[in-house]
C-alpha cells in the first residue's frame, strides 16, 4: 500500500509517495520532469493525465521493487517548501533527489535515481556528489544535450513555428549567455515559453550539458528510450550511452516520452489517457537490469 512521507524542505516538508515491498533490495526514487508534473507523471493544469510515475511505480512493487516518487519543491505535496515554485535551480532538485535518497534507504540497501526527461538532468548532477545507498542511475528518456538546444529541435518540428525559429534561436542562445530578452522584444506566439517567471531557472537549465555529466559518474546505469519518443531522440541516448561507456540501454521502439505504446492518429494520447499502461518491455527491464545489480 502507498504511504504519503514527508522529509524537511527549506521552509516547509517535501512530500513524496512510497511504496514499500516486503524483502525489496531495490528502491528507486522517480524524480519527475519538467513542468509543473506531479509524483504520479500528470500535468493537471495542462490537462495532461498520464500517470506513468504511478503505473512505473505499481509494476515496480509487483517485481519486488519499492519506490518512492516525489513531488517537486514548490509544488503539489511539496508546495511549501519554497515561496517561489519558479525560484528553483537544477542544483536545487538535486539536492532535494540526494535527500529523499536517504529516506529510502528504509525501503531497501540499494537505492537508485531514476529520473524522467529533465529529471535524469536532475539524477545526473546529483550522482555527481553520491550519497550514501545510491547504487546507480535509471535515466527514463533523458535528454543528452544541453536542454536549450533539444528545445529547439523540439519546437522546428512544429510547421506552424517556421516563421519563428531564427527568434527562437536567438532567445535561447541570449539566455545561454545570460542575457534574457525583455518580454516586450519577443513575439507574442513565443512569450508564454518565455515569461519573465522562468528565465533564471532556464539560464540555470540551459547552463547544464547532461553528457558531459555523465562521463564522471562511474557506477552502474540504465538509459531507456522509446522509439516513437518526440520530444527525447536516440541521438540523445546515444550520447549519453557514449557518455558511459558502463551503461545498459533499454531500447522500447514504440514507446513515446511518456514511457507508454504510441497511439497510432493521435501523438497525445499516452500524455492524456491514465488508462494506457506502460510499455510491458519497460518494468521487466528494469526488473532484469536491478537484478543484476543486487547488493
Amino acid at each position: 500500500m502507498a504511504d504519503t512521507v514527508e522529509i524537511p524542505g527549506p521552509l516547509g516538508p517535501l512530500q513524496g509517495e512510497a511504496l514499500a515491498v516486503e524483502g525489496a533490495q531495490h528502491a528507486l526514487v522517480i524524480i519527475p520532469g519538467s513542468g509543473p508534473t506531479n509524483r504520479d507523471g500528470s500535468t493537471p493544469s495542462a490537462g495532461l493525465q498520464s500517470n506513468a510515475y504511478r503505473l512505473l511505480a505499481e509494476g515496480l512493487a509487483e517485481a519486488g521493487i519499492a519506490s518512492i516518487r516525489i513531488d517537486k519543491r514548490g509544488l503539489f505535496g511539496s508546495e511549501g517548501a519554497i515561496a517561489d515554485p519558479n525560484d528553483v535551480t537544477v542544483r536545487a532538485y538535486a539536492d532535494d533527489a540526494t535527500a529523499w535518497v536517504d529516506r529510502a534507504r528504509d525501503l531497501a540497501p540499494c537505492v537508485w535515481l531514476a529520473g524522467h526527461s529533465e529529471g535524469g538532468l536532475v539524477a545526473l548532477v546529483a550522482a555527481q556528489e553520491p550519497p550514501e545507498g545510491l547504487c546507480g542511475l535509471i535515466l527514463l528518456a533523458t535528454p543528452g544535450r544541453p536542454v536549450g538546444r533539444l528545445m529547439i529541435e523540439q519546437i522546428s518540428r512544429n510547421p506552424g513555428a517556421a516563421p519563428y525559429l531564427d527568434e527562437l534561436t536567438g532567445i535561447i542562445s541570449d539566455i545561454e549567455a545570460g542575457t534574457p530578452r525583455p518580454t516586450a522584444q519577443i513575439s507574442t506566439p513565443l512569450q508564454p515559453l518565455f515569461f519573465e517567471g522562468v528565465r533564471d531557472y532556464m539560464m540555470d537549465l540551459f547552463s547544464w550539458n547532461p553528457a558531459q555529466l555523465a562521463e564522471s559518474w562511474p557506477g552502474p546505469v540504465l538509459i531507456v528510450q522509446g522509439g516513437a519518443d518526440s520530444q527525447v531522440r536516440a541521438e540523445d541516448a546515444q550520447a549519453l550511452a557514449q557518455a558511459m561507456p558502463q551503461a545498459d540501454q533499454l531500447d522500447l521502439p514504440r514507446a513515446t516520452h511518456m514511457l507508454k505504446p504510441d497511439q497510432p492518429g493521435d501523438p497525445l494520447a499516452t500524455y492524456r489517457d491514465a488508462d494506457i499502461p506502460l510499455d510491458p518491455a519497460l518494468v521487466p527491464g528494469i526488473a532484469a537490469f536491478l537484478a543484476r545489480h543486487d547488493p
